[in-house]
């Protein structure tokens, strides 16, 4: 999708994002490689989550997402794979109308390990997305589709589900094969 006519832009065709630091060790959202779609959010504050605790990291930074995107806060991989470390409320959303700092609620699911971050440590990424706004008009049927109303596991994706009645609902549990 391309950036919106009024959407402001940079020489180079990028989308031009305002960027305040509410502390001056903050750093700023950055790429860490060319075509990265993510821009690594740091931490300025140094917290220890313990196993199953969780934690709003400051970055000590606010932005202001141009009117018609959206900023979405995503996990880094490499903290979730090798250290459990996750977005809560992945992705979060930053709505172009907030101006507040960004904070990243993570968590540790690690079952046994805490884990400390520390100020400029990587915690998060920022992904830009333009968005549409919708109207929302109330009717009294929706238009036919093959799926319908199925949701929820109904596409399978675990052994022997096709051997379910046809309409029945998928199982979301594990099969008891004894």
């Amino acid at each position: 999708m391309s950036a919106q006519p009024d959407a402001p832009l940079t020489a180079d065709g990028r989308l031009r994002v305002l960027v305040r630091r509410l502390r001056p060790d903050a750093h700023l959202p950055a790429y860490a490689r060319p075509g990265d779609a993510g821009a690594d959010l740091a931490s300025v504050v140094e917290v220890t989550l313990a196993p199953g605790e969780r934690g709003l990291i400051a970055t000590g930074v606010a932005i202001a997402v141009p009117a018609g995107w959206v900023g979405l806060v995503h996990p880094r991989s490499g903290l979730a794979a090798r250290h459990g470390i996750t977005v809560v409320n992945a992705p979060g959303t930053i709505d172009s109308g907030y101006r507040g700092e960004i904070l990243v609620n993570l968590v540790n699911l690690d079952p046994s390990e805490s884990f400390t971050i520390r100020p400029g440590d990587r915690i998060a990424q920022l992904l830009l997305q333009q968005v549409a706004e919708a109207t929302f008009d109330e009717v009294d049927s929706l238009p036919e589709t093959t799926r319908g109303e199925t949701g929820h596991g109904s596409t399978g994706g675990f052994a022997g589900i096709h051997d379910r009645a046809p309409g029945a609902p998928a199982e979301l549990s594990p099969r008891r094969t004894s």
